[in-house]
């Protein structure tokens, strides 16, 4: 049974405002990335966005740099991952809705 085009864009209308309810939500949302058992830790928002960085004083050794960017570049990993985790589970039930559309 094929849907009319009246219907079509009712139901495109209401995936369009869940979708932007979910990204508001998602920019309020944080998740942690951490390296070197939390002594680096990188706080991302739920749309990818980087909100902070903490660095424990122990890790900030000038004859050690390369290390200090290890764990940087690794927590930053770790909380890219975590936050493009978090925005798939919640738009996982909008994209999954998108094939009734069609």
């Amino acid at each position: 049974m094929k849907m009319n085009m009246n219907e079509l864009m009712k139901q495109a209308q209401m995936m369009q405002s869940k979708m932007a309810k979910i990204q508001d939500e998602l920019a309020a949302e944080t998740v942690e990335g951490n390296a070197g058992g939390g002594m680096v830790r990188a706080i991302f928002n739920g749309q990818g966005d980087i909100v902070s960085i903490h660095l424990e004083k122990e890790v900030v050794t000038p004859d050690d740099v390369e290390m200090l960017e290890d764990l940087i570049s690794a927590a930053v990993g770790d909380g890219l991952r975590k936050s493009k985790a978090l925005a798939s589970d919640r738009m996982g039930p909008i994209a999954g809705g998108l094939g009734g559309l069609f």
